[in-house]
Order: C-alpha cells, then sequence, then structure tokens
C-alpha cells in the first residue's frame, strides 16, 4: 500500500542515512520501524500478572493432582460421620 507521511526533515535524513548504512531500501527501513514499535506496544499492553500467570502455567498439572485428592477425599465418608 502506498501512503505519504510528513516526517521531520532530521529524522528523515536519520532514517535514510541509517537505512542506506543497512543496504536496504527507506522503504523497508520505515516498515521494520513500524513493526517494532508495534510489538513494543502490544509488549507494554501486557498486565504484569499476565505475565506472571504464564510463567506459572507449568503447574497446572499439580494444581489437578491436588484437586482430585480433595474431590476423592471429600467422597469419602469416615466411620464417626455415620449415623
Amino acid at each position: 500500500m502506498k501512503t505519504t507521511l510528513e516526517i521531520p526533515d532530521t529524522i528523515f535524513r536519520r532514517a535514510k542515512s541509517v537505512a542506506a548504512a543497512r543496504g536496504i531500501p527507506l522503504r523497508e527501513f520505515v516498515t521494520e520501524a513500524v513493526k517494532d514499535k508495534l510489538a513494543a506496544d502490544a509488549k507494554v499492553s501486557e498486565t504484569p500478572w499476565t505475565k506472571l500467570a504464564a510463567g506459572l502455567k507449568h503447574l497446572h498439572k499439580e494444581t489437578q493432582r491436588i484437586n482430585r485428592i480433595i474431590e476423592e477425599e471429600f467422597e469419602r465418608i469416615e466411620p464417626e460421620d455415620l449415623p
């Protein structure tokens, strides 16, 4: 897609210079810069607890095991509970 952007002269010159130094067209450099910015913004938008919860994913099986033990214990009838 083609579009027109207004970029301050100093930023444009720096971007064009860096793109040339990397041996890539300015449009590719700008596309990469926009992708990087979008990815960084996506990471910032994640709440801290989301990152923490993802780090605890390995405990899911252990939680299931504990819940199963609790259910089994509650299904047992202890002699003192009988009439």
